[in-house]
């Protein structure tokens, strides 16, 4: 069932993560401030490159991670990033995190082929059981994506962030390996 194209899509290809490349890419897309809103729970901040990379080689020490920059099959261009890291050796359970960083891809399909492509690596490479996520009440384009590609909704934390002067929600997803075969197609 493993498919030669593990990491290739028809829209992008995971490739490996370079911190100093792909830091410079961060540094450059946290300067749109509704990417850094749609990124964490942090206030909207413009790191340096250098500071990003400083982070990026720590995090990868620091943690079993699987990381990988999302680039487009035509042109071959850093959009974004996306990764594994959790209990991966104990529990065979990983939390996964992307972001789209270039606006011209969003609400185009590349996120939603990266996360099946990063399943499919959880699934079928690195053999995980489950796969989970949070992601904001008020990122309803991420939400579409995440359920496309097979997550459910598992929880919410009423009332975690606080934007514009509102509150918001976190939303709980996740994905088990076995809900997941039964709808695997290679890409």
């Amino acid at each position: 069932m493993l498919s030669e194209n593990l990491l290739n899509g028809k829209l992008v290809r995971l490739g490996a993560l370079n911190p100093e490349t792909t830091a410079n890419h961060w540094a450059k897309w946290r300067m749109n401030s509704e990417f850094s809103r749609l990124l964490d729970t942090e206030p909207a901040t413009i790191p340096s490159g250098k500071a990003t990379q400083d982070w990026m080689e720590k995090h990868l020490e620091d943690w079993l991670a699987f990381e990988f920059e999302i680039r487009t099959v035509d042109g071959d261009q850093v959009i974004g990033s996306t990764g594994l890291e959790g209990n991966i050796k104990f529990h065979a359970d990983a939390f996964v995190g992307i972001g789209i960083g270039e606006p011209e891809y969003w609400s185009k399909g590349y996120g939603t082929e990266a996360m099946r492509l990063i399943l499919a690596y959880a699934f079928l490479e690195i053999n995980l059981h489950r796969v989970s996520l949070d992601v904001f009440e008020y990122n309803p384009r991420a939400i579409r994506a995440y359920e496309k590609a097979g997550f459910t909704h598992e929880g919410r934390e009423r009332g975690r962030l606080l934007r514009e002067g509102r509150r918001w929600d976190l939303l709980f997803m996740g994905i088990l390996r076995e809900d997941w075969l039964k709808t695997y197609q290679p890409i």
